[in-house]
């Protein structure tokens, strides 16, 4: 059945201009913080919604930058986040590969079981987790979160990681050792860099988790110094009669730009990471 080419031309224009119109609606409260933060009053809730700041300023920014401790929680969550990272993929990598290549005793019930342990919320575990760390003397020390964070996000890796290996053909490792290739290097030079982009965006979206996480960090942090982005913020909230919606609005703002410039640098190399690796030359 041929289709009509005005018809086509009409029915693609519509879609276009309603995927534009879901855009633009989920950007409103993105550009709303925008205007708060350059907005000098404080009035919210007493004037109207406006995309545009009444009376322009850049002092919150200011304000956030040399007069609170904002540089410190963001050199804090990006030690959290970077060792969180490294370890949760250290054993996440191996594991997912191990769980997708061979067969062994327990293989099924074991993954199963860590999908379960995965299935429930991990506040559910804060207050043994919290006892435990205490016993250990790891309360108010990254270490202990750094345990709290590993630990979650380890089997959402190896789970996340493990339908991807399990799509890579094992043909392509065959050949290799045809060639001549030993385990090694079958995983470094044809395994890892084929499996490069599960691994970005596995990498990534654990470093969102530790980034945006609040509860634990409140909770297991005690020291004003060690405090998360997340814990920070919030004290920029504390009281009712101090809340500061524009210096608010500023510092999340500024929290959330490390994360958008990481995904616009990672675009080019998941696409690089498709193909690489599993073309013999």
């Amino acid at each position: 059945m041929i289709q009509n080419p005005r018809k086509r031309l009409i029915r693609l224009a519509f879609t276009n201009l309603f995927f534009i119109f879901l855009c633009i609606a989920g950007l409103i409260p993105i550009l709303y913080a925008l205007s708060v933060s350059f907005n000098s009053s404080n009035s919210v809730f007493a004037t109207g919604f406006s995309l545009i700041p009444s009376d322009f300023t850049l002092d919150h920014y200011k304000n956030v930058i040399f007069s609170q401790p904002f540089l410190l929680w963001l050199k804090n969550t990006m030690l959290l986040a970077f060792f969180t990272v490294i370890i949760s993929l250290a054993v996440a990598v191996p594991a997912a590969y191990a769980f997708s290549r061979f067969r062994f005793r327990g293989r099924k019930t074991t993954i199963y079981l860590l999908l379960l342990l995965n299935a429930f919320p991990s506040i559910l575990s804060m207050l043994a987790l919290y006892r435990l760390l205490h016993s250990m003397g790891l309360i108010n020390t990254y270490t202990g979160l750094i345990i709290v964070y590993t630990g979650g996000m380890t089997i959402f890796s190896l789970w996340n990681m493990k339908g991807y290996f399990d799509t890579i053909s094992i043909d392509i490792e065959h050949a290799a050792q045809i060639d001549g290739a030993n385990d090694f290097q079958i995983i470094c030079r044809i395994v890892l860099p084929l499996a490069k982009p599960t691994i970005i965006v596995t990498a990534v979206l654990v470093l969102i988790n530790v980034w945006n996480d609040y509860i634990f960090a409140i909770n297991f942090l005690s020291a004003a110094g060690k405090y998360t982005l997340a814990a920070g913020l919030y004290t920029l909230q504390a009281t009712e009669q101090t809340r500061n919606w524009p210096l608010f609005s500023a510092a999340s703002l500024l929290a959330s730009l490390p994360i958008l410039i990481i995904f616009f640098i990672i675009q080019k190399q998941m696409k690089s990471g498709l193909t690489s690796g599993g073309v013999k030359e």
